[in-house]
């Protein structure tokens, strides 16, 4: 399948740049990542899955930034590298700590650019995007204005951000309730989303084979953000994908249990053109995208929109 895209640039990439946060217990490490020429850049900013890092999801971060963007790649609390006890009285908070960072992200981006070599003035302010995988997408999910459920079944705190553009969302969990497996209704009370008032523009990434312990459904429970969310959104249903989407969590990872160069070239390819269309950087990028990839002698997997 061929789509269209500009020639890759060479890009710079910055860690740790870190941020004061009081009350957090740990400053906010992040890696910044930004092409080495260009100026009124768009951002994305993206959260990681469990137990990940500044230092992973190279594949797409790379990409990107090659690409036009700049990308800001948080450390959240749950990051192994970070190893906080099953005790520390922060655990079960972690969910709101993740909206937190990138919330911060956002309140001290003129800090963020100061701290980054050939950085300054460069940023657009106005073309921000946020991304996430796994519990990444979960996170970025409140920031396009998912709430999360009480046992009552009623929505909690808006943390929704209007600088938030566009989102993209890889294999992100659905509903909770009845939806969830006993471990993860135990273990992972957050779990329990509306995608009722998620109104930001959005790309859902969801693998057809994505069987995952949290849920007593099939695959089609990271089709929630998609389906059950209002405005204009768009699913991508990727062909034999499991969790990690063919490996964008990393060129060389153990736990990559469906290693497929192609399915991440696709996904690289894909939410580029979604984001530079979304964004209002190029009219024409993600119709193209769709087309060429219905077009496609044997897809490795189909788009729908709403």
């Amino acid at each position: 399948m061929e789509i269209n895209i500009s020639v890759s640039a060479p890009v710079i990439s910055a860690k740790p740049v870190v941020l004061s946060a009081p009350g957090r217990g740990e400053d906010l490490q992040m890696r910044v990542s930004a092409p080495a020429v260009g100026s009124e850049l768009p951002i994305i900013v993206f959260s990681h899955g469990f137990g990940w890092s500044l230092d992973g999801y190279g594949p797409l971060a790379d990409y990107w930034a090659a690409h036009g963007f700049v990308v800001i790649q948080p450390t959240h609390l749950d990051s192994r590298t970070l190893n906080l006890p099953p005790e520390d009285p922060r655990t079960p908070r972690i969910w709101r700590f993740r909206v937190e960072d990138l919330k911060r992200i956002l309140d001290q981006l003129d800090v963020i650019e100061a701290s980054v070599p050939g950085l300054s003035g460069r940023l657009d302010r106005n073309r921000i995007a946020a991304a996430g995988h796994s519990w990444g997408g979960q996170t970025v999910s409140m920031l396009l204005g998912a709430r999360v459920l009480d046992h009552n079944g009623e929505p909690g705190e808006d943390m929704s951000d209007s600088r938030i553009k566009a989102g993209v969302l890889l294999a992100t969990t659905g509903k909770g309730g009845a939806d969830l497996s006993p471990f993860a209704a135990e273990h992972f009370p957050f779990m329990n989303p509306s995608f009722a008032e998620m109104n930001t523009p959005t790309l859902v990434v969801a693998g057809d084979h994505d069987q995952s312990r949290l849920s007593t459904r099939g695959p089609d429970w990271f089709t929630d953000p998609y389906f059950l969310s209002p405005g204009s959104k768009s699913l991508l249903t990727l062909f034999g994908a499991e969790h990690s989407l063919g490996g964008i969590s990393g060129y060389s990872v153990a736990e990559t249990t469906d290693e497929s160069p192609e399915r991440v070239a696709l996904i690289q390819r894909l939410t580029l053109a979604y984001l530079r269309t979304t964004l209002d950087l190029e009219d024409s990028s993600w119709p193209a995208a769709c087309a060429a990839l219905e077009e496609s002698a044997i897809p490795l997997g189909r788009i729908e929109s709403k």
